[in-house]
């Protein structure tokens, strides 16, 4: 069946301007990290951005090693583009990114001038595109000089594969001398993508979400629902087939008891402001417009629904606040909490 856009897919979404550009993005955008490989369904994936874009979420975000395997995110997002989308690209934001390991040998991964450039040109090809929206360097490498680095996203920009560029889970520190780069080469940064959640706050000890207001940089935080772990998935253990029980990237051992019951205990707020723990937790990562957008996945497009309603709930008071800290404080967690030196997988022997 032909898919028609709803025609009031602009009514009910709030679109926040990104940093100090003109680009402006939803207050939620869709993430294709998970439930967009090989191992979903296509009808699936296809419903999900279908339910998606009808709720006014007109970035897409995604990387060229989402799958699984990885790239199969972007063929099948590619596939959507052509059927579904056809005609309105240009009203889509969509991204992707490089920095994890994408082929043999070694220039598969990392942040190298070599790298950066062919899996953008990979990533392009996937999809069918001529250019992307954004582009990230998915991860800070140290052993390439940042001004390499830099100088690919620069390039690629000015060769008409992007039209932004942005950087993933950098810290303060690399953030500045990433900015301050690309500043000098006239490629300004657009957007940050860290991991932010409630019971993930590394962005606020680092003081990155300082960083990115002072220099006028957007941010789309990702996992604010910390892997699924803030939606009602996990109140009563671990469901069969769910993330933690495929051992995929959330790790199981988060899951303990002491965690659960302070999880239950942000659920127990959100019941009494009247919404899911999915609603609150994405509000209060959107509290105080410091946040541009965050970016969710989803496996249903009902998932979709239930998050978009989070622009739609009431502020938070002092007193919610300060009962949120108390759980989420005290949840054992530390997902995603990048530093600029961590090195992750060792590098292959060359």
């Amino acid at each position: 069946m032909t898919y028609t856009p709803a025609e009031t897919r602009y009514e009910r979404m709030t679109y926040n301007r990104c940093g100090k550009s003109g680009l402006k993005l939803p207050a939620i955008s869709l993430g294709l990290w998970h439930n967009f490989g090989n191992d979903t369904p296509h009808q699936t994936k296809q419903a999900i951005c279908r339910r998606a874009f009808d709720l006014g979420i007109t970035h897409f975000d995604l990387a060229n090693n989402y799958g699984p395997p990885a790239g199969s995110a972007e063929e099948a997002f590619g596939e959507i583009l052509k059927t579904d989308f056809r005609g309105y690209r240009d009203e889509l934001i969509i991204s992707s990114k490089a920095g994890y390991n994408m082929w043999p040998g070694p220039y598969g991964e990392w942040g190298s001038r070599k790298y950066l450039i062919a899996s953008c040109d990979q990533s392009l090809k996937r999809m069918g595109l001529d250019y992307v929206d954004i582009f990230y360097s998915h991860r800070f490498d140290p052993e390439t000089p940042l001004e390499e680095t830099c100088g690919a996203l620069d390039h690629i920009v000015r060769s008409g594969r992007a039209q932004y560029v942005g950087i993933s889970s950098y810290n303060s520190k690399r953030t500045r001398e990433a900015y301050e780069i690309l500043k000098g080469l006239g490629t300004p940064l657009l957007i940050h993508q860290p991991s932010y959640s409630m019971i993930n706050r590394w962005i606020e000890e680092d003081g990155l979400i300082d960083t990115l207001e002072d220099l006028g940089i957007g941010s789309i935080v990702f996992s604010p629902l910390a892997q699924g772990m803030l939606t009602s998935k996990y109140l009563n253990g671990i469901p069969e087939g769910a993330r933690a029980a495929q051992d995929k990237s959330l790790d199981p051992g988060f899951l303990n008891e002491r965690n659960l019951e302070n999880i239950r205990g942000l659920n127990r707020i959100a019941e009494k402001r009247g919404q899911t723990l999915a609603q609150m937790a994405l509000a209060w990562v959107l509290r105080g417009k410091r946040i541009t957008t965050a970016l969710i996945g989803a496996s249903k497009p009902s998932q979709v629904e239930d998050c978009v309603k989070a622009i739609e709930t009431p502020d938070f008071t002092a007193e919610e606040l300060a009962e949120i800290d108390v759980f989420a404080k005290d949840a054992d967690i530390n997902i995603w909490a990048a530093s600029a030196e961590r090195k992750g997988p060792p590098r292959k022997k060359k």
